[in-house]
C-alpha cells in the first residue's frame, strides 16, 4: 500500500465523553478519549470488563451517541447524523464481527454470507457469486451448503468473517470475536482476520479483554475506567508469540 495512503487517518476520535445518569449519580463510561486509526491498521481496544471498550465501539459504530466529543469516520461526522443516516452510512462502509457469531440457523454459509448484499438490493446471481468469493478468501468454499449447526465454531466464525467482507468494507468492527472458540481455534481467527485484512486493504478494529490476542494489531490502545492509559504503535513490527505476550 502506498505510504501515504496508509497513514491517511480513517477514524479519528476526540475528546469523547459518554455520561449516565444512574439515580442521582454521574457515570463517566467514557472520560474524554482522543485517537486516531490510519487506513489499513488493524487496532485492539483492550480492557477489561466494564472499561468502556464496548461502549466505544458502540459509539464508533454509530450505534450509541456520545454525550459529547467528535467521531469522524470515513471523513463523515458521526455524532451529526439521524438515525437513518446512520443505518445507510453502516450499511455502505462498516462489516461486522460477533462474539456470538449471529448466523441464521436456516440458511446455509452462502446465504449467510450474502446477506448484507440482499439489505443493499444486490440480485442474488451477483451476491451469490460474491459471497462464493468470500468463502473461498476464508477457506471454507466447501462448506459453502453447511448450516451453522453443521459446521464447528471456528467455521461459523469463518462466515462471520466473510459475512463482514462481502460488503467491501472501509472498516471491520470486531467485539470479542473469538470469545466463544478455544485457544487454537482463537489463534486460527485471529490469523485470518489479520490476513484477509491486509489482502483488502481495510481497517479493523476489535475489542478484547485478552492482552495475547491484543498484541496482534498495529496498534494497541488500553482503556481502564474510560480513559486511555496506554497507546501502543506496533506498525512496522512483525508480530511473534514472544512479541504478541509483551
Amino acid at each position: 500500500m502506498d505510504k501515504a495512503k496508509r497513514e491517511e487517518p480513517v477514524i479519528r476520535v476526540k475528546d469523547l465523553y459518554k455520561i449516565y445518569r444512574v439515580g442521582e449519580e454521574k457515570v463517566r463510561a467514557l472520560n474524554g478519549l482522543s485517537f486516531t486509526i490510519n487506513r489499513g491498521d488493524f487496532c485492539s481496544i483492550v480492557g477489561t470488563s466494564g472499561s468502556g471498550k464496548s461502549t466505544l465501539l458502540n459509539m464508533l459504530a454509530g450505534l450509541e451517541k456520545p454525550t459529547k466529543g467528535e467521531i469522524v469516520i470515513a471523513g463523515e461526522h458521526m455524532e451529526t447524523k439521524s438515525e437513518n443516516e446512520l443505518v445507510a452510512f453502516r450499511r455502505e462502509h462498516i462489516g461486522f464481527i460477533f462474539q456470538s457469531f449471529n448466523l441464521m440457523g436456516s440458511m446455509n454459509a452462502i446465504e449467510n454470507v450474502a446477506l448484507p448484499l440482499t439489505f443493499q438490493g444486490m440480485e442474488q446471481k451477483k451476491r451469490n457469486a460474491r459471497a462464493e468469493e468470500m468463502l473461498e478468501l476464508v477457506g471454507l468454499l466447501g462448506h459453502k451448503l453447511h448450516r451453522p449447526s453443521q459446521m464447528s465454531g471456528g467455521q461459523q466464525q469463518r462466515v462471520g468473517v466473510a459475512r463482514a467482507l462481502v460488503v467491501e468494507p472501509e472498516i471491520i468492527f470486531a467485539d470479542e470475536p473469538t470469545g466463544n472458540l478455544d485457544s487454537n481455534t482463537s489463534l486460527e481467527v485471529m490469523n485470518l482476520m489479520k490476513k484477509v485484512v491486509r489482502e483488502k486493504r481495510q481497517t479493523l478494529v476489535m475489542v478484547t479483554h485478552d492482552n495475547y490476542l491484543a498484541g496482534f494489531a498495529d496498534l494497541v490502545i488500553r482503556i481502564v475506567d474510560g480513559k486511555i492509559v496506554q497507546t501502543e504503535d506496533r506498525r512496522g513490527i512483525e508480530r511473534t508469540d514472544e512479541t504478541a505476550k509483551i
